[in-house]
């Protein structure tokens, strides 16, 4: 993705993640878990579901060798504990049913959801000002840019 910025758009940005995303090997997949770590849920709930939590966390890391990932899209309340809580909880019981291909898919899946929600957090971030590309580098001049149409940015008098 980085070799094909800057990105003309933020919808544009999320087709590439998207398309790279797809096109994942296990290989991938596994550097990209890799990187992720667990995150803390919220501390309510109480001690019967972070018990809950913690021993369907060890079995699904028992069982597929990596940490479980959820992308906490569409829920109704997604700043609400207990909501959180539960979609984790019952994601979590869910993926344990599945086979080492399904959660394979459903793994990636989550994984193209959190890379969106990043995208989308960084693009839409105050400090950004709406720019989806890095800034110049200190020292630098701007140049002149045109988007070419077809996915570029040239500089005149570059090929």
């Amino acid at each position: 993705m980085a070799a094909h910025r800057p990105y003309p758009t933020v919808e544009a940005l999320l087709a590439a993640a998207d398309e790279a995303a797809y096109d994942l090997t296990s290989g991938d997949l596994a550097e990209a878990l890799a990187g992720e770590a667990t995150t803390a849920l919220p501390d309510r709930g109480g001690l019967a579901v972070h018990t809950a939590l913690r021993a369907a966390n060890a079995a699904y890391e028992a069982k597929f060798g990596h940490v479980f990932v959820l992308a906490l899209t569409g829920l109704d309340d997604p700043d609400d504990p207990a909501a959180v809580l539960d979609q984790t909880l019952a994601s979590l019981r869910e993926r344990l049913g599945h086979d080492e291909d399904e959660e394979s898919v459903a793994t990636a899946e989550q994984l193209r959801r959190i890379c969106r929600d990043r995208l989308r957090r960084l693009a839409d971030s105050p400090d950004r000002a709406g720019s989806i590309t890095p800034g110049l580098p200190r020292g630098t001049e701007p140049t002149s840019r045109r988007y070419d149409g077809r996915g570029r940015w040239t500089v005149p008098g570059r090929a």
